[in-house]
């Protein structure tokens, strides 16, 4: 990371709603990583949802999810043992596509793939027609949030998959990259809905098997 701001430089009420994440994964990541470093990816990742958020209320929590993430992520970089396989899915909004095949590989995979998601351009939220046809599935995606791609993410997978963001995909040497032309379900009806939804679970099954990872979803 390029910035270097510090909990001290934010505003005291947002001090207050991030400081819990920055104690939480110091004591996570100790040993792995030192309490400045930590503490950077937490204020960055706050600020960076901060922008879309339409409510504070859960940031600090999301903050923490997403700064975990990321450290993850950093600690595979710097790790010289073969690790688990990793994918991204990115779109543009990180709203739809991209989290119906995370849904997808979790559930199938398990913690055989470690899997992110990003945007280009984050949304504010998830789009509620396609939590409401993931969960027909029996997958439950309502506490997945918007986040935008970050260069150690990136840096960390194995194979990128994007939907839709075209020449703003980030391109890192050395990387798998393959594109999905999925249609976007943002406005689209739950038939349209669920009819993508469908199609992103036949392109993770072949995914899954790719990996050679068994899958447990009937």
């Amino acid at each position: 990371m390029t910035d270097t701001r510090m909990l001290h430089d934010l505003p005291p009420d947002e001090q207050r709603l991030i400081r819990r994440a920055v104690e939480e994964l110091q004591r996570e990541f100790h040993g792995t990583f030192d309490d400045e470093t930590i503490e950077h990816f937490v204020v960055d990742s706050y600020e960076r949802l901060a922008e879309k958020a339409k409510v504070k209320t859960l940031i600090g929590v999301l903050s923490e999810r997403f700064a975990r993430q990321r450290l993850q992520a950093m600690a595979k970089i710097e790790s010289s043992e073969p690790g688990t396989p990793s994918v991204l899915f990115l779109c543009v909004h990180n709203a739809g596509r991209s989290q119906m095949a995370a849904g997808w590989l979790r559930a199938m995979a398990g913690d055989q793939v470690n899997v992110y998601t990003g945007g280009s351009e984050p949304g504010a939220e998830l789009n509620p027609v396609v939590v409401e046809v993931m969960a027909e599935s029996g997958i439950d995606i309502h506490e997945e949030f918007p986040k935008p791609w970050t260069d150690e993410i990136v840096r960390a997978v194995d194979i990128v998959i994007a939907m839709g963001c075209g020449d703003v995909c980030p391109i890192y040497p050395g990387k798998s990259y393959v594109d999905w032309d999925l249609a976007d379900p943002a406005g689209k009806d739950l038939s349209t809905v669920r009819a993508i939804r469908d199609e992103i679970r036949t392109r993770v099954e072949a995914l899954a098997t790719t990996l050679g990872v068994a899958t447990s979803v009937e």
